[in-house]
């Protein structure tokens, strides 16, 4: 998913931005039934932070594709701690393709995710602390591989810890080897376990 603003934006077309452009206009356009009204109320609504409660709450309800990702990029754009916190509220929703959109938006703002990570890596939901994994991936921040070890060390799940293998696979170092030893031994019985973790150790030893 891509959060640029496309050049064929640039060109206003019909009565979509007509109406009122102020703060209040803008949320009452949040709740038209034209979808382009929408995004362009979406739009704009980067300027304001305090709309995030609105953008969050209508992106957990909106099936138009256009209009979900102008929502997604205002909030990557208006970039505050309580947009991450809307955001990964929505780590929790039903649908997939909003769970897989939501991570790709929190990409673009590692900084702000960073304080939350350590809350949700120890969340009770496991799709939670595997999403919040594959988060991990794209943040360019020292503790990762920490994180990841404290994963494979303590988190009973086996999807979760997987999880955190595969990435180890691209950022650990010897230092998670011995984790990823003791990982073999507390999934004895799991087969794609023990593959997993035998080409993470491959891949770190350079093998």
């Amino acid at each position: 998913m891509g959060f640029v603003k496309k050049s064929d934006d640039i060109a206003i077309q019909g009565d979509e931005r007509k109406q009122e452009r102020d703060f209040h206009g803008l949320l009452n356009q949040l709740q038209e039934a034209d979808p382009a009204v929408r995004r362009w109320a979406v739009r704009d609504l980067a300027e304001y932070p305090e709309a995030v409660p609105h953008l969050i709450e209508l992106l957990n309800n909106e099936t138009v594709p256009f209009v979900r990702e102008a929502i997604f990029t205002s909030l990557v754009t208006i970039g505050s701690l309580s947009a991450v916190e809307g955001l990964l509220s929505c780590l929790r929703s039903e649908d997939a393709a909003l769970r897989n959109e939501t991570i790709e938006a929190l990409k673009n703002l590692p900084d702000l995710v960073v304080p939350f990570i350590e809350k949700l890596l120890a969340d009770p939901d496991s799709d939670v602390r595997i999403l919040t994994i594959n988060i991990l991936e794209s943040l360019n921040y020292p503790n990762i591989e920490e994180w990841l070890i404290k994963v494979i060390k303590e988190d009973s799940h086996v999807n979760v810890c997987t999880t955190a293998v595969d990435i180890l696979c691209e950022v650990g170092t010897e230092r998670a080897i011995p984790a990823l030893e003791s990982l073999k031994n507390r999934f004895v019985g799991e087969s794609f376990v023990q593959f997993a973790v035998d080409v993470a150790i491959k891949k770190i030893q350079g093998a």
